[in-house]
């Protein structure tokens, strides 16, 4: 189903009582074997919790996340890993980059290459793990991402491809360009056919949550009462579900927010079904200008999301210049969650139907540092 944009927001506070089935493997393990692992800061923005009438604003800093600007080395990580380890028949019990590294040089050092899609820091995270694994990587864009993230990722190593007017198209022109054994398509949305991989992306993101879990707790927060996620295509809001939605944990509210432009989920969530919108309409929040959900994620972003919303380019803006005088590097799409929360919480009811008031602890997930998507000029 085709749909176009809308503003208004979506609200279903049942989701809170909803739990997950879904088991998750855990990627931490992997994680912590990568040399510089560190949990990314949690930092509190008292101000702005003032702003929204709420107890306590903290903000999940993925500006640094093992190197690079953006989260999205958690899900590339752990995917990349999995994808050559069932390559090369090695276990993924316990799997550690260095285990990988010794398995692949006793295996010969196949050449293989990996392949993907992206619309700026997937692209560079996936290019990255091949460098560090000594292999090869292909990365394919749509049409609009800036010149700075197409530097980044051709300084990991990898040539970037044009793949055509949309991120859609990009996913096509990868996944048809990824053909024989050595082609290795690592693509962080599904489709028919193609679910096992995105699966371990999300499997990747959770590490993020897990770790503010850890972070609230040492801070005495009983635990997060309403988290606000960045989406493109879902993945990362996928991870969000599966983990505030595993059955020993709360019922904290989960919002999603979406450039205005580019609402695929919000739209999907209205719907009832999946739905893609027009992405030809440029964005600054260039890695969330995705129109189509995942498609593995759809069940459980229908069941567990308690709120969707889109934001303006000039909301967006707004959020941007507001944290960095805060102190909190966040660039367009990691703003989009202080953007998408006061939307959120402007909204007549919302406060009640979600169960959220003046002693609420809210969580911002800021998925990027202002040099992963650097801000173009107004």
């Amino acid at each position: 189903m085709t749909s176009t944009q809308t503003a208004a927001p979506y609200l279903n506070p049942r989701a809170a009582q909803w739990r997950t089935s879904a088991t998750t493997a855990c990627a931490l393990g992997l994680h912590r074997s990568m040399t510089g692992y560190a949990p990314t800061t949690l930092r509190e923005l008292p101000g702005l919790a003032r702003e929204l009438g709420v107890g306590r604003v903290v903000v999940k800093d993925e500006s640094d996340r093992l190197g690079l600007p953006a989260f999205k080395i958690l899900g590339a990580s752990w995917a990349v890993c999995r994808v050559v380890a069932r390559r090369i028949d090695l276990p993924a019990a316990h799997l550690t980059v260095e285990s990988l590294r010794a398995a692949l040089d006793a295996a010969g050092s196949p050449e293989l290459t990996v392949v993907t899609a992206t619309d700026g820091n997937h692209g560079r995270a996936v290019a990255r793990m091949a460098s560090m694994l000594g292999l090869r990587a292909r990365v394919y864009i749509p049409r609009g991402v800036g010149e700075s993230a197409v530097r980044a990722i051709e300084a990991e190593g990898a040539p970037v491809l044009p793949g055509g007017p949309t991120y859609d198209d990009a996913v096509a022109t990868a996944a048809a360009s990824a053909t024989g054994p050595d082609q290795l398509l690592v693509q962080d949305t599904s489709w028919p056919g193609y679910e096992e991989v995105p699966r371990w992306i999300v499997e990747g993101y959770t590490t993020l949550f897990a770790e503010a879990d850890e972070q609230l707790a040492a801070l005495g927060a009983h635990g997060a009462d309403l988290v606000a996620c960045p989406v493109g295509v879902g993945a990362l809001a996928h991870a969000m579900v599966e983990h505030y939605r595993g059955t020993t944990r709360g019922g904290a509210a989960l919002l999603t927010v979406e450039p205005r432009t580019a609402d695929c989920v919000a739209q999907s969530l209205k719907a009832g079904e999946p739905v893609t919108v027009d992405t030809s309409a440029p964005t600054v929040m260039a890695g969330l200008n995705c129109g189509t959900p995942c498609g593995i994620g759809w069940p459980a972003l229908r069941a567990g999301v308690s709120a969707a919303v889109s934001v303006t380019e000039d909301e967006c803006r707004r959020a941007v210049a507001d944290l960095q005088e805060l102190g909190q590097d966040s660039g367009p799409c990691g703003a989009a969650s202080l953007a998408g929360v006061r939307e959120l919480l402007a909204t007549p009811g919302a406060r009640e139907e979600l169960g959220l008031d003046g002693d609420s602890t809210v969580l911002l997930i800021s998925t990027e540092g202002l040099s992963a998507n650097p801000l173009p000029a107004a």
